[in-house]
C-alpha cells in the first residue's frame, strides 16, 4: 500500500479538463477516470475536498467580455461550476463514493448551503466534498475559490489539476524556450507574474502558508502520486 503524504487535500480541476477533446460540455470518460482515482485517494485514507472550474460551459471573463455586465456574468460562471460539481458528485456516487456539494450561494432544491463546520464534518465522515459556486461573489476566480476553501478546512496541501504539467517561465503553447520549474516560492511567482493562478489566489495561499502543487490532468493518476507525495509538476511553498 502506497504511503500517503497528504491526510487532506483540496483538489481543484479546471471545467475544460472535464471536457475532454471537445473543449465544452462533459467528456464522462475522463470524469470516471478522474472518479476512479478520487476513490483510490479515499480509500487509502485521504479526505477530499474538490473545486470544480466551470470553463467548459462558461467562463464570465472571457465569454461575457465587453457583451455583458461583469457581475452577471461571473454569476453564471457560478452556476456552471454548480452544474460540473453535481455532475462529478454523480459519477462519484456511481463509483461507490459518497460525495456532498456544497454552495457558497444557496440552492437547496440542489446542493446543500456550505458552512465550513459542515464541510469538516462530512470529510471526517469520509465523504468527498465539492464545493461549488467559487466563493459567492463577482470578481473572484475558482482558483481563489479553491485556496480558500482550502484554508477553511485546513487542508494539508492544494492540488490545481491543469491542462498544462506545472508553472512555467512563460507560455509552453507559445514559447518554445518556456523553462518548466520543479518548485517556487509565493514570491518568486508573484514577482515574475507567473501564470499559476490568479494573484487573489496566490497571495491568500501565502498568507495562510498553504502548499499549492500544480500538475497535468491528463493522467489522472497524477492526482493520487501527488497524495502520496510523488515530485510531479510544481510545488509552490515560502
Amino acid at each position: 500500500m502506497p504511503e500517503i503524504k497528504y491526510k487532506r487535500i483540496l483538489l481543484k480541476i479546471s471545467g475544460e479538463a472535464l471536457a475532454g477533446d471537445a473543449h465544452r460540455g462533459l467528456d464522462f470518460t475522463v470524469i470516471n477516470s478522474v472518479c476512479q482515482v478520487i476513490r483510490q485517494c479515499r480509500d487509502l485514507g485521504v479526505q477530499i475536498g474538490l473545486v470544480i472550474g466551470g470553463g467548459n460551459f462558461w467562463r464570465g471573463v472571457k465569454d461575457g467580455a465587453d457583451k455583458m455586465q461583469r457581475s452577471h456574468g461571473d454569476a453564471m460562471g457560478m452556476l456552471a461550476t454548480v452544474m460540473n460539481s453535481i455532475a462529478v458528485a454523480d459519477a462519484l456516487e456511481r463509483h461507490g463514493v459518497d460525495a456532498r456539494v456544497l454552495t457558497a450561494v444557496e440552492m437547496n432544491k440542489f446542493a446543500e448551503y456550505f458552512t465550513r463546520d459542515l464541510a469538516d464534518r462530512y470529510l471526517n465522515e469520509g465523504k468527498v466534498v465539492i464545493f461549488a459556486a467559487g466563493t459567492g461573489n463577482p470578481y473572484f476566480s475558482t482558483d481563489t475559490g479553491a485556496v480558500l476553501r482550502g484554508v477553511e478546512i485546513e487542508a494539508d496541501a492544494i492540488l490545481m489539476a491543469k491542462n498544462v504539467d506545472g508553472i512555467y517561465s512563460a507560455d509552453p503553447n507559445v514559447d518554445p524556450t518556456a523553462v518548466k520549474f520543479d518548485s517556487l516560492t509565493y514570491d518568486e511567482v508573484l514577482a515574475r507574474h507567473l501564470k499559476a493562478t490568479d494573484t487573489t489566489a496566490m497571495t491568500l495561499a501565502m498568507d495562510n502558508r498553504m502548499t499549492l502543487i500544480c500538475f497535468a490532468l491528463k493522467d489522472p493518476q497524477n492526482i493520487l502520486r501527488v497524495a502520496c507525495g510523488e515530485k510531479i509538476g510544481t510545488t509552490v511553498t515560502e
